[in-house]
């Protein structure tokens, strides 16, 4: 074989249609668009509209909420954390906080920080410096001698005051 020999396959690239090129291609004059109207102008792309039916999107029932003052957390499990000990990528001897999780490539997005899980084996004596903590996961890093520190990661002040804005904007929107 030379490189010269080298083609596609058979039907792997077909030629683009050229429309509006004369009667003889099939695909003159109007160019394929049909008679007048608004979709044989340029420029239109009408997304979504069929025609005067109900669209598709409506036309599909609503499920979900998304709440506008959920926290956004990076969810991390004890036995990860242990893993990451025993292969010595996460200093024992410091403070464990986001930044360090970060770095050791566990802890993604989470931008009001870190909350620890307790699934997987964990005996390693750490100190915690996270956002959230489970129930489990408390009680698993004392066992092992541990220790977990919540802060907080919004000023509370600041939490309510967007609350307040949001409740008075919904009865404005609902009135």
């Amino acid at each position: 074989m030379k490189l010269n020999d080298i083609r596609d396959n058979e039907g792997a690239r077909h030629r683009k249609m050229r429309v509006g090129r004369g009667i003889g291609s099939g695909k003159g004059k109007t160019a394929g668009r049909g008679q007048k109207g608004q979709k044989s102008r340029s420029g239109v792309a009408v997304k979504g509209f069929e025609g005067g039916q109900m669209p598709l999107h409506m036309r599909l029932p609503k499920r979900g909420f998304n709440n506008p003052f959920g926290k956004d957390h990076a969810e991390v499990n004890l036995g990860q954390i242990q893993k990451l000990v025993d292969a010595g990528k996460l200093d024992a001897k410091a403070v464990i906080d986001q930044a360090a999780l970060q770095a050791a490539g566990v802890a993604r997005g989470g931008k009001d920080g870190v909350r620890l899980l307790g699934k997987g084996e964990f005996s390693a004596k750490l100190s915690f410096k996270v956002a959230g903590v489970s129930k489990g996961a408390r009680e698993a890093v004392e066992k092992a001698g541990g220790s977990v520190e919540v802060i907080v990661a919004k000023d509370p002040a600041a939490l309510a005051a967007a609350k307040k804005d949001y409740k008075r904007l919904a009865a404005k929107a609902g009135a």
